[in-house]
């Protein structure tokens, strides 16, 4: 391990729901920051699942053992069960699945001696208290990364609505964030969320450190790619939405915008708890089509499919959330049409970038009116997906986010906790 430039090296616990080879994103931003930390020179332990995101299972060759551990160059990877249900809209189910991957990535986590910081990331929304719990036995103040915030985001939904579970949800959420050094989030908007619910002399310790992407391994590269012959797509405009399909992005807007552009193929590619019942708004809709996720590398290949990416998000959701796929499209050289809340983070970025367009989230009309301004516009699509490469690769990296990181945990290292 090579030495540390600047100050001592760090020992840090790294407590995420992913890391790699699973497929989430958060998996790809918790495994970029450890691998980025660890070339700054610090020792990592990462206490993770079991790969399972992608079915819902555990990955064919991984399973058999509750627990696996494996020693690394820069320290140790702990994967434990995920306790994953495959119904993906079982809330009960999931919310056992959570508790019950906390505790145990939890136990196993409280293994190794003192440590300089503990980093939990969310969600789940109870690796707060797992994160606290951790800290309480290896003594390194807690550094508490939210990716989503919760409950708001599934109250906004109506994924939860039952008033006990979201009272609950909410005092487990404040806990959390007091018991917390510091509390990292991923947009302004985020911040002022969590600083609300904190004393007024902790608001200091709600950060703000943007997501990033990985610009060596999503590279722009030519849109008629393998996958369009294996979805039987032709050389057509394509406009793609890749990623979670879940109910909080919109998708049925998607399918009604295919209705009114048939000159475009409407190619969703991913899964989650939405996609049988959006499968069935799409029936009779000849323009709309269905891919599955890929394997990581193949990734730059399925997001070059498409010729302009959506990034739809439900109303009031800006706020609580930031699509970490919109730095990978721009990675990917493709422009963005975001359909999201207006003066948030993603049409920030696409205004900073000249990356793509935002429209107002749920607005039909606005969404299709700018994607047939840039289906007839292919010079001005190339010109934003030039942009937004660009941009991402002066600030989005991943080394960046690494260096934010870690001036976090040199700040607390020395805290009482």
């Amino acid at each position: 391990m090579k030495p540390v430039l600047g100050g001592r090296r760090l020992r840090i616990a790294v407590l995420c729901p992913h890391f790699a080879p699973d497929t989430a994103p958060t998996g790809d931003v918790s495994t970029a920051i450890v691998h980025e930390l660890a070339a700054l020179g610090h020792e990592l332990h990462v206490v993770t699942s079991l790969p399972w995101y992608r079915d819902h299972a555990i990955v064919p060759g991984w399973e058999g053992r509750v627990v696996r551990r494996e020693a690394t160059s820069w320290g140790s990877i702990t994967r434990v069960h995920p306790f994953a249900t495959k119904d993906k809209r079982d809330l009960l189910g999931r919310a056992r699945g959570f508790v019950g991957f906390s505790a145990l990535a939890g136990l196993n986590a409280m293994r190794g001696g003192r440590v300089d910081a503990v980093l939990a990331m969310s969600p789940p929304f109870t690796m707060g208290l797992t994160g606290w719990l951790v800290h309480l036995l290896r003594r390194g103040p807690l550094v508490y990364n939210i990716q989503d915030v919760f409950p708001d985001a599934a109250i906004a939904t109506g994924a939860i609505t039952n008033p006990t579970v979201i009272a609950v949800a909410r005092w487990v959420e404040r806990l959390s964030y007091r018991r917390s050094a510091v509390v990292t989030v991923l947009s302004e908007e985020m911040r002022a969320n969590v600083a609300a619910k904190v004393p007024e002399r902790r608001r200091r310790d709600v950060v703000v450190i943007p997501n990033f992407v990985d610009t060596e391994a999503i590279l722009p590269l030519d849109r008629l790619t393998a996958l369009r012959t294996e979805l039987g797509i032709g050389d057509e405009p394509v406009v793609m939405y890749a990623g979670n399909v879940g109910f909080s992005q919109s998708l049925e807007m998607v399918v009604d915008a295919a209705r009114l552009v048939p000159e475009a193929t409407f190619l969703i590619n991913g899964g989650g708890a939405a996609r049988v019942a959006l499968e069935r708004r799409a029936e009779g809709v000849p323009n709309v089509r269905f891919g599955d996720y890929q394997p990581r590398e193949r990734l730059a290949e399925v997001l070059a499919t498409g010729d302009i990416h959506l990034v739809p998000l439900r109303s009031g959701l800006g706020t609580v959330s930031v699509p970490s796929k919109t730095y990978s499209v721009l990675a990917a050289g493709r422009p963005v049409v975001a359909a999201i809340d207006a003066d948030t983070e993603v049409p920030r970025i696409l205004a900073a970038s000249g990356a793509g367009v935002a429209v107002a989230p749920d607005d039909l009309d606005a969404l299709v009116r700018a994607l047939r301004e840039l289906l007839a516009d292919p010079l001005t699509c190339e010109r934003m997906g030039v942009a937004g490469r660009a941009w991402v690769e002066a600030e989005a990296s991943p080394r960046a986010a690494a260096s934010a990181y870690e001036q976090v945990f040199r700040r607390v290292a020395g805290r009482p906790g």
